[in-house]
């Protein structure tokens, strides 16, 4: 299903697809999110839920972070929605499906998807495959970071208001991104309009960890490192709100892991909780 010509998204952003759709099927109600959307964009073949990666048991606590960082980010989209933002841009969009999932809440945003040249193409094309389209406010935005492009112009190109208030969210992006490369990122965002908000994964240091999830994460990263993607970026969060600080945002918050288990699992009997080692950063212009 791969197409070599227009490239495809890569295995990070495939497995994250395929871990959220693996919550509604292998997971008990209530799921925290709800989406296989992503699934079906992907495509990987019948014999999916074989796949090492899938291990049901293996990868309980990884699927459960997942979906509870979507969660959280589209919580605060709504609530952003409520006091009239009208922009949302998604860093790295991969195999997103808020659009397609919650049409109701992006047909009043003007949403943008920024990825790579590639995989955009290749999303345009299965999404007008699967029947979805990209209606005309959802704008897929192509940009070839490799390249080093500007980012903030081909938004600009594509719609994107400066001058108004926006939401902006990047996830599972930092830990392959230089220090130097994520404070140009909060730089770029921190000047744009006054209300802006940045919701932004970051993965803490090893020893921060819970005891029990060090090895899946050590696994990880060994993953990674194999597959040429290495994570060469871990924050603890005092050190990550100090990066935005110096970026100019005025209003920085950490948003740990734990809080989210917290919000989104702490009635379930099924003992499901999200594994430890990435957290948010919460900052406002």
């Amino acid at each position: 299903m791969v197409d070599e010509e227009t490239g495809a998204p890569d295995s990070t952003a495939v497995r994250t697809a395929l871990w959220r759709a693996m919550h509604v099927q292998v997971d008990p109600p209530p799921h925290v999110l709800e989406d296989e959307i992503g699934l079906r964009l992907a495509a990987p073949g019948a014999d999916w839920r074989r796949r090492p990666d899938m291990d049901p048991a293996a990868t309980r606590g990884f699927r459960a972070a997942m979906v509870a960082r979507a969660r959280f980010i589209e919580d605060l989209i709504a609530e952003r929605v409520g006091h009239g933002v009208t922009q949302y841009v998604i860093l790295g969009a991969g195999l997103d499906t808020f659009a397609q999932r919650r049409p109701e809440t992006a047909s009043r945003l003007r949403v943008f998807e920024v990825d790579q040249p590639g995989p955009q193409a290749w999303k345009r094309h299965r999404l007008d495959e699967l029947g979805y389209g990209v209606p005309d406010w959802l704008h897929l935005v192509p940009v070839d970071f490799e390249a080093s492009e500007d980012w903030l112009k081909r938004l600009a190109a594509a719609g994107f208001d400066a001058g108004r208030p926006a939401v902006i969210v990047s996830t599972g992006v930092t830990m392959y991104l230089t220090e130097d490369a994520i404070a140009a990122t909060l730089r770029q965002i921190a000047g744009l309009a006054p209300g802006s908000t940045l919701a932004m994964t970051f993965l803490l240091p090893i020893d921060l960890l819970d005891d029990a999830d060090r090895p899946g994460f050590r696994a990880s990263m060994e993953g990674a490192q194999a597959s040429g993607t290495p994570f060469i970026s871990f924050y603890k969060p005092p050190e990550m709100l100090a990066l935005a600080r110096e970026a100019g945002f005025e209003d920085v918050r950490h948003v740990s892991g734990a809080s989210l288990a917290e919000r989104y699992f702490a009635d379930r009997t099924d003992g499901l909780r999200p594994s430890s080692g990435e957290d948010l950063l919460l900052a406002t212009t």
